[in-house]
């Protein structure tokens, strides 16, 4: 049985709208190699859906969490979306570098491997994490040539 995104989240992840989205944050769980638990956030800007079992994401070169993955090829990406939390395992590889890219980031290729969703039946689930851009004029050109450079 394929493992599928909700179509919330591909909505979500779709790339488009950012001004709209840009309060969402998403947590990347990776594994150091040490065996701890190790946290990044990530923004709608640096994550892209290319179909309903495969994201890609660009992170930051040189980084603890890029590391794990190279090492790993595995993460899990927690995000609250709509009253749920989702908690999507993911099987990633590294791309290769674009030449010429406006912002240089490791890029990844991510295959879905399993979805858990989470809501509770006493409680209402209203946010995950979210932050404010400080620079948002700035920030959101930034996150669609991104984007752009991940679809390449």
């Amino acid at each position: 049985m394929e493992v599928q995104l909700p179509e919330a989240l591909l909505h979500l992840l779709n790339g488009q709208h950012l001004e709209d989205k840009q309060h969402d944050a998403m947590m990347l769980q990776t594994v150091t190699e040490d065996g701890w638990p190790h946290n990044a956030m990530l923004s709608v800007g640096e994550v892209v859906a290319l179909d309903n079992g495969r994201l890609r994401l660009a992170l930051w070169p040189g980084t603890t969490t890029t590391g794990n993955l190279i090492r790993s090829g595995r993460a899990l990406l927690v995000l609250v979306h709509e009253g749920t939390a989702y908690y999507i395992r993911l099987e990633l590889q590294l791309l290769p570098e674009l030449e010429q890219a406006m912002y240089p980031r490791a890029r990844f290729e991510a295959a879905v491997a399993a979805v858990r969703e989470d809501v509770a039946k006493y409680a209402e689930l209203r946010s995950g994490v979210t932050f404010a851009l400080k620079e948002p004029e700035a920030v959101l050109p930034r996150w669609r040539d991104t984007l752009e450079e991940l679809l390449r």
